[in-house]
């Protein structure tokens, strides 16, 4: 036996159209934030992995052009199945329509030897470490920045990635305020 961890998986849409936190300017001077005008859209889908006893977090992220469909967390599956390196995996994510899907179910049902996947309840998104992530990482390293385009986005999104990834006690609070664990 390998040992096995929990996992919480979960995503979040962000597109081109700037998010906008917080301006200041002089009286009189409204502050403009342009955008590109575009609306094409990017989903980022994080899956924070940690032991029984909430040691060693980590995060592993995936950002793809448009939304995630089926097939997309069906590939999802699979990588975090070679990511594990033989462990075996409890998956808890929500009950998004994709997660319900029939070649998901099949799919899932065919890895439980190493995968055994729970939702948490619907309209509950307070009991996922990940949604914790994402709103500073909009607010902190997507706020008030106007994209220059998809590629330009993407290249923020991946520096905030590498940004979170290393920083081991923002992903044990995460944990904590999502009430995994206490300590």
């Amino acid at each position: 036996m390998h040992g096995f961890s929990l996992g919480y998986e979960d995503e979040s849409g962000i597109s081109e159209k700037p998010a906008v936190r917080q301006t200041w300017a002089k009286r009189g001077k409204t502050p403009i934030i342009a955008g590109s005008g575009s609306w094409k859209s990017l989903t980022m889908a994080g899956l924070l992995l940690f032991t029984p006893k909430g040691n060693n977090p980590r995060i592993y992220f995936r950002l793809q052009p448009g939304a995630m469909d089926k097939y997309d967390f069906i590939d999802l599956l699979k990588d975090i199945k070679i990511e594990l390196k033989g462990r075996k995996l409890l998956l808890i994510w929500d009950g998004l329509p994709a997660h319900r899907a029939k070649e998901v179910q099949a799919h899932t049902a065919l890895q439980r030897s190493w995968l055994r996947v729970e939702r948490y309840p619907a309209y509950a998104p307070e009991l996922s470490p990940v949604e914790f992530i994402w709103s500073p990482m909009k607010a902190r390293d997507l706020g008030n920045v106007p994209p220059k385009g998809l590629k330009h986005l993407k290249r923020i999104v991946r520096r905030s990635f590498r940004r979170i990834k290393a920083d081991k006690l923002l992903l044990k609070n995460c944990l904590r305020k999502a009430g995994v664990f206490n300590h």
